[in-house]
């Protein structure tokens, strides 16, 4: 008998048929993949299973019996823990506190501070990761947030663990760190249920997969063992994907750097950072979670002090005051990794998360933005970027997570941009969309802007980038010329992660 079925469970929503009578069912002591496209019904299907939404067709049942979850608190208490793809840690809380938040001890009627240090700090030790509990999570990176989440849903010591994209914002190393937790979930008899945009995961830790094609199954426990990764991907996407093949594209090293770092310091803690980005290259930036990479492009656009070093832009020493400053002043942009936070405004039209960078350019008198121009503009990048819309004045928080991906690149676009920055573009993003970014940020390169790329995904980085430059500890560690081999640039990526001190010239 299976420890957990979703049974032709349906949901709909206005104009939208989310779920389909999609069947998913988790057996105790094997780890299930649940996969699909953006907007396929996975994430839909994940808050049925908790409790978020109710289903308006279908039964749910654990243990063979029939069960209703009102909210997520009922979930929780079943035995079904989850990790969303969002984060929902609650900013005023300490690391500890939201790792138990769901069953905080106390000691005669009060909170017991030195019990939650040292239960946290169990549950942080299985994932190998160096926090403080007492630490505040309004300073952790997005990755570190990501790792903290997953600690809480094993805190909980659920019999059904659902991972949402859990390994989307972290490295491989770290990756392999929860690989080895969820190896050990397994031999308990837990049911585990990964989702992911990453196939070579997938196969690496799964058993069983289920794949959802708009809403309904496609496949219902298939053994991954019968499977190859195309008839996966065909699967998902209806037909056969092919290979990604990008043009050839080539960089002028005689050209003078747009973008230039001198031995910068900041207030976070970079200490002697060079770094140079010429007009049509792809720069990366990889390190393990805290290396600092998101935290020194930060700096860059003002979010951050500098206190050491020299930042120049088109050869000439810059301060950079903030974020509007960098774009207007400087022509540099940043894509956010945050999306749903800080790279669009969820309750605001696609239409105005366009627009925003350029009104100033588009006002008339008195700061009108006149309609028309705004909708051209917008139809432009909407077309270029291939944004699925039903209309620009759809509200960017009801896209799938590609699509919003695709309107936050957008405005930085739109504004003209020279530099940009681009912060883990392919996050929870499927594998059709992720070769259509890739498509995008290498032809724009082709055209001569200038990228710093930012991702914990390797091969993505392998297959962008023309120089990877790795950090640790918030300082360089060597910079590797990428031939696009993923066997001789990973082996140079990891050693140079692990050396002890800075190496000059490891290209």
């Amino acid at each position: 008998m299976s420890l957990f079925e979703a049974a032709r469970v349906e949901k709909v929503f206005p104009g939208v048929r989310a779920l389909d009578r999609a069947t998913l069912t988790l057996e105790p002591g094997s780890v299930h993949a649940l996969l699909g496209e953006n907007g396929a019904g996975k994430s839909t299907l994940i808050k049925i299973v908790t409790g978020l939404y109710q289903p308006d067709g279908g039964r749910l049942l654990l243990d063979g019996q029939e069960v209703h979850f009102g909210s997520p608190h009922e979930s929780a208490a079943a035995g079904i823990g989850v990790v969303h793809q969002e984060r929902n840690l609650i900013p005023g809380f300490s690391v500890g506190e939201n790792i138990l938040l769901q069953n905080l001890p106390t000691s005669r009627g009060l909170v017991d501070r030195g019990r939650i240090r040292a239960e946290a700090s169990r549950w942080l030790a299985e994932l190998d990761l160096d926090l403080d509990p007492d630490q505040p999570v309004t300073e952790l990176s997005v990755a570190q947030a990501q790792l903290v989440e997953i600690a809480k849903a094993l805190s909980v010591q659920s019999r059904v663990l659902l991972l949402d994209e859990p390994t989307a914002s972290i490295t491989p190393n770290e990756a392999e760190r929860l690989f080895r937790v969820v190896a050990k979930l397994k031999d308990a008899g837990c049911a585990v249920l990964f989702v992911s945009h990453k196939l070579e995961e997938v196969f690496a830790i799964c058993d069983t997969v289920t794949v959802l094609r708009d809403g309904a199954s496609v496949l219902e426990s298939g053994r991954l063992a019968d499977l190859t990764r195309d008839q996966v991907v065909d699967l998902m996407v209806g037909r056969v994907h092919e290979a990604l093949a990008l043009p050839p594209r080539t960089v002028d090293q005689t050209a003078a750097p747009l973008l230039e770092l001198e031995q910068v310091g900041t207030a976070t803690g970079h200490r002697g950072v060079d770094l140079t980005v010429r007009p049509g290259e792809i720069v990366g930036l990889y390190g393990l979670v805290g290396a600092g990479r998101s935290e020194l492009a930060k700096a860059l656009l003002g979010l951050d002090r500098i206190t050491a070093g020299e930042v120049r832009v088109r050869g000439k020493a810059v301060r950079i005051k903030n974020v509007r400053d960098a774009l207007r002043t400087h022509k540099i942009g940043y894509v956010t990794e945050n999306r749903k936070e800080e790279g669009v405004f969820l309750e605001q039209s696609v239409s105005r998360n366009i627009a925003v960078t350029i009104w100033d350019r588009l006002s008339k008198a008195f700061g009108y933005v006149p309609a028309k121009s705004e909708a051209a503009m917008v139809a432009q990048y909407v077309e270029k970027l291939g944004i699925r819309v039903a209309s620009p004045l759809q509200l960017a928080g009801t896209l799938s997570g590609g699509n919003q991906q695709k309107v936050s690149l957008a405005k930085w676009l739109a504004a003209q941009t020279e530099i940009l920055i681009i912060d883990e573009p392919t996050v929870g993003i499927d594998v059709r969309t992720k070769d259509a970014f890739h498509t995008l940020i290498w032809d724009l390169a082709a055209n001569g802007l200038a990228i710093l790329l930012i991702t914990s995904d390797l091969p993505e980085m392998i297959t962008l980038a023309d120089r990877v430059v790795v950090m640790r500890d918030h300082q360089v560690r060597g910079e590797v010329a990428n031939d696009h081999d993923y066997d001789t640039m990973s082996q140079q990526v990891i050693r140079l992660i692990h050396a002890e001190k800075p190496e000059e010239n490891a290209a």
